[in-house]
Order: structure tokens, then sequence, then C-alpha cells
């Protein structure tokens, strides 16, 4: 079985060293009508460029684009759909990050691209493979407030038709693994069946690329075995907040890939190589697949200084150079 590390999401833009605060810089200065759009996104493709540069110099297989351009989680892809406004913020589950909350006003529709051009820009620039990061159908639905009037099911069902479109572009610009996030259905499990609606309607879309399904922020445990049977070819799992998981999947297996959530992207002390790797061991015979991934439990960029995200990533890659030939 091939282990490969992989970054989950965000990486921090901002940094301790004086060039590495240019984001933060400006941004106050754009907001202030002191430099333009385009002034503004030359100084986000240099920090992209950055952050993708320390990922690989970190070792990882498989990176993102940091997610530097993005607000939040929601309101990213919400800002630019038909039929969504905007509000103020909301904390983002139980963490200290907050999200500006969409309004759905009208149907929605997807009249351009989201991240595409951001993926593509990261795939120019990085010498490892990128993996674009896309937020789910499902949770763009739940954490909207709904002036529709319409059901959760049809708001599921159109932001599933702009997420399906978004993922056949990024497959066609060359995306390899494409992640869907989807932490809101570790709240509401009753709901289950809308995100397999709205899975099943995005699977379609992907064309040669492979879709990974990652949840965070809550017990996936007892999900489990739904979660696996789902149209996606991984599944990434969250296991700070699901302390029984390893036993589980060593009971249950799964043939899927498995994204394995065992670094904590929220806290700064660094993983013990040997708690992890006992970790593995335990869970990598019931696992049929050809290969999983090692990566953090959720994404650095709102949760960790810059400086100590770079070292747990680091860690991660000689944790995973331990474990091969082990597991």
């Amino acid at each position: 079985m091939e282990l490969l590390t992989a970054n989950t999401g965000s990486y921090p833009r901002i940094g301790n060293r004086p060039e590495q605060q240019r984001h933060r810089q400006a941004y106050a200065q754009w907001e202030r009508s002191e430099i333009s759009s385009e002034e503004f996104e030359r100084v986000q493709d240099e920090v992209t460029r950055e952050v993708i540069e320390e990922q690989v110099r970190a070792g990882l297989d498989m990176v993102t684009d940091g997610q530097v351009r993005w607000y939040d989680p929601i309101s990213h892809f919400t800002r630019k759909l038909e039929g969504c406004e905007i509000n103020g913020l909301l904390r983002f589950f139980d963490t200290n990050s907050y999200f500006r909350q969409p309004v759905v006003v009208n149907e929605v529709r997807r009249p351009e691209p989201v991240i595409k051009g951001e993926f593509l820009f990261a795939k120019k620039v990085s010498s490892a493979p990128v993996k674009p990061v896309v937020s789910g159908p499902y949770t763009l639905a739940k954490l909207s407030i709904n002036r529709r009037g319409v059901g959760l099911a049809e708001l599921v069902r159109e932001f599933a038709k702009a997420i399906a479109q978004e993922v056949s572009e990024l497959a066609e610009a060359g995306a390899e693994l494409i992640q869907i996030d989807e932490p809101a259905i570790l709240k509401n499990q009753n709901e289950f069946g809308l995100l397999k609606n709205a899975l099943e309607e995005v699977a379609a879309s992907k064309g040669k690329a492979k879709l990974a399904l990652y949840t965070y922020f809550g017990d996936a445990a007892p999900l489990y075995n739904k979660l696996i049977k789902l149209p996606v070819d991984a599944v990434g799992f969250d296991f700070t907040y699901s302390p029984g998981l390893p036993k589980l999947i060593a009971r249950l297996g799964c043939e899927k890939e498995l994204g394995l959530g065992l670094i904590d992207g929220r806290n700064t002390k660094l993983e013990s190589e040997r708690e992890v790797i006992e970790v593995l061991k335990l869970i990598a015979p019931a696992i049929g697949s050809k290969r999983v991934y090692l990566n953090p439990s959720c994404g650095l960029g709102e949760y960790l200084p810059r400086r100590v995200a770079f070292e747990k990533l680091k860690n991660m890659v000689a944790i995973a150079e331990g474990a091969r030939g082990l597991i």
C-alpha cells in the first residue's frame, strides 16, 4: 500500500517575518482603494507561490494552493454564484474562525468558474501535484440563510448542480484528485440522504478525476459505514474528533482510499511518530485500496502560526517515511 502525504486545505498566508505580512497589508490597502484589484491579485499570486513552495519544501507528495484568496470556506464560493448575497459573520463550527453567511434569495446558478483559475495558477507554479478543494453542496446549503421559500432538499440540489459544473471544469483542467469538504453532515446526521443525492450529482461530472470527500470538526464514527459507501473515490476523516475511529476501521475495513487526519491541524504540539505509526499499523491491514493519504485533520491556515504549520508538515512527512515498510 502506498502512503502519500498531503495538505488538507488552507495554509497560513501570514508569517512572522516582515515580508510575510504583505498579504495583510495589501488587503488593507485594497479595502481603502489605495491599490487596484490587479495589484492586490499580484500579491496574492506571490503569496500563493510562496506557500506552495513551503509545502513542497516540507516534502509533501500533494499540495494545495493554500486557499490564499479565500476569505472563508463558505463565502468564497457563494459570492460568485447567482442567487446568493453575503451577510454578516458567523462562527465556523466550534472554532475561533468565522465565515460570512450567504443568503439565498433566488435560484442558485453558477455563471462562471469559481476556483478553476486559482487551480491553474497553482498547477503552473507547483512542482508537486495540486489538489483543488471545493466547498460541498450540502454544507453550503446548510450554512446559508434560505429566503427562497423552497425546502432544504431543493437548495442542496441547486448547490450540487453548481458544484458539479465546477468539478467538471477542474477535471478538464487536469485535476487528478478533487477534495469536496462536507463538515456540516457530522452535525446533521439525519440528513444524510441529502448529502448522498448531492454527491451523486457531483460524481457524475468528475470525468477522469478522483473525488475525495472530507469531513472534520465532528465525530465521523457513527456515519463511517455510510460515508465509505458514497460515490466517491476517497474519504478523509478528522481523527482528533473520532478517537474510536481507528478500531472501527480495523474492524469494518474500507475498499476506498482514505485521508487519515491524524495530524491535529488546530494544535501546535507536534505529533509523536510512535503514536501515529501505531494507528497506521492498526488500520492498514483493513484497507483494501492501493493508496492512503496522511494529512492534517483540517486546513492549517486559520488555526496555526505559519512557522508551526511548516514544522507540522515536515514532521508529518518524517512520520510517513518512518511508517513506510511497516504498514
